[in-house]
């Protein structure tokens, strides 16, 4: 069953051993990352179910991961830091059916573990003995499709004798300062101030309707990872919680728990 929802960022920065000197420039997301960890050994979570960017991202279906081991490492960061996760396939294998059932599009792959799964794993499986993992990629498929998406994705998980906590991995915009690696634009405040407002107003409806240029200029990599949880909390009387937020290298870094 769901038990946990959130949204995490994923810059491999946040990890000591890759950002270094820069990670007290993050700390408020380091400590709300920190926080949710704690909330998962509360909940006693047994299944961390991913939905991230950067895997295998297809114009027209969605993706999910059938390796028996998901394995992976941040050697491309200058880390040698490696994770060895036991995949939740069982999960993963019924997701996969009941799109197939609903004739969504949903293709398997099996595959390394991407930075964007990583790096809120690093923080949310620290005190976790034997939680396993489920790992998703969202698509360039509308937004609608993203919503239906996580209603098939909760209905997967409503039906295994588990505890499961969704995690929405995504950066905000990638152009909030002239420093930043995407270039600046103005907009990109714009487009986080009004997404972060409407998830603290349950208004998912704005959410569905950003203007598409101001999701253009803003660069962002979150949203659709976003909408695939919004389908799976549409039947789900929560309050979003803002732990964090902060763009000190001129991505926002959004951190929140959907509280339920």
């Amino acid at each position: 069953m769901l038990s946990f929802a959130a949204i995490c960022p994923h810059p491999p920065l946040l990890i000591p051993d890759i950002g270094r000197e820069d990670t007290y420039r993050v700390q408020n997301t380091i400590s709300a990352m920190e926080d949710l960890a704690r909330d998962l050994v509360r909940k006693k979570i047994d299944t961390i179910l991913v939905v991230s960017p950067h895997g295998s991202v297809f114009i027209d279906f969605m993706s999910v991961n059938l390796a028996e081991k998901l394995i992976g490492d941040f050697s491309e960061f200058g880390s040698d830091i490696k994770m060895d996760l036991q995949n939740d396939t069982e999960l993963a294998r019924y997701i996969k059916d009941l799109s197939d059932t609903n004739k969504f599009p949903l293709q398997t792959v099996s595959e390394p573990l991407d930075h964007g799964t990583m790096v809120p794993l690093y923080f949310l499986t620290k005190q976790l003995d034997v939680a396993k993992v489920c790992q998703l990629s969202f698509s360039y498929l509308d937004y609608g499709k993203h919503f239906t998406f996580g209603e098939i994705i909760y209905e997967a998980i409503q039906n295994v004798d588990r505890k499961v906590a969704f995690i929405a991995s995504g950066d905000l915009s990638h152009r909030l300062t002239p420093q930043a690696p995407a270039g600046f634009s103005p907009r990109g405040k714009d487009f986080d101030k009004i997404l972060i407002e409407s998830l603290e107003k349950n208004d998912v409806a704005s959410i569905l309707d950003i203007d598409s240029a101001l999701i253009e200029d803003a660069g962002e990599c979150g949203l659709r990872s976003i909408i695939i949880l919004l389908g799976a909390l549409s039947n789900v009387n929560y309050k979003f919680e803002k732990m964090s937020y902060e763009g000190p290298f001129g991505v926002g870094y959004l951190v929140g728990k959907f509280d339920f």
